[in-house]
């Protein structure tokens, strides 16, 4: 009788190893649990960068919009240049091996009751790089290469990287001693730098009366 109770108690022993003894050993569930935890942690790094994204993608938006309102509250007139065809610039305007480091050619039609203008040129490719920085311009025909290096540095793009390029010219009422902005450098503020100009040195807003704006690309070949 003992026997056969000592078989069973083998029995039942040898069925709750065959249960247990095939599952995780410690090792394995700390492996699992390592595993679930760096899953938890890639999908919420994933769900950071998708929600860190998205936060900049509506930033950009409203910066576009805020700027768009800005330009919209003014009236526009043609900005020539016959450094840009069928909307590329050419690469004498560039600060390259190709290129000359030449202001481009700008023309036109004087705007009334202006005194003076301001120029900028940006690379948008590249958070609002600050190409050409001209205060106090009294001409309406700038011939190529009139900016010095103080005022102008041209395109310099990565090779193969085509790059957007802006030229705003301002017609203001007044003139500025100084006006803000990083020359060869980034602006992340850049259109509301341009804005403060709106209001002259006496706090008197409507400075800016009109605007012009042409746009190109450039892309170093080397």
């Amino acid at each position: 009788m003992k026997l056969r109770k000592n078989a069973l108690i083998l029995c039942f022993s040898l069925a709750v190893f065959a249960v247990t003894g095939c599952g995780e050993s410690k090792k394995d569930v700390e492996k699992d649990v390592s595993a679930d935890t760096k899953t938890t942690t890639i999908l919420q790094d994933t769900t950071e960068v998708a929600l860190t994204t998205e936060a900049e993608t509506a930033a950009e938006v409203t910066t576009k919009a805020e700027e768009a309102a800005f330009l919209d509250g003014l009236t526009a007139f043609d900005v020539t240049s016959e450094n840009l065809h069928d909307g590329v610039w050419d690469s004498v305007i560039s600060n390259t091996s190709s290129g000359d480091n030449h202001s481009p050619q700008l023309s036109w039609e004087s705007v009334e009751n202006a005194e003076c203008y301001v120029i900028y040129m940006i690379d948008t490719s590249a958070g609002n790089w600050l190409h050409w920085k001209s205060n106090n311009v009294t001409l309406t025909e700038l011939p190529e290469g009139w900016a010095g290096e103080s005022e102008y540095v041209g395109p310099y793009p990565p090779k193969g990287a085509p790059h957007d390029y802006e030229i705003y010219v301002l017609a203001l009422k007044k003139p500025f001693d100084e006006i803000k902005g990083w020359f060869d450098n980034t602006n992340n503020k850049f259109f509301e730098n341009m804005e403060l100009l709106d209001t002259d040195a006496d706090g008197e807003s409507g400075n800016i009366i009109s605007y012009g704006h042409i746009t190109g690309t450039f892309t170093y070949i080397g």
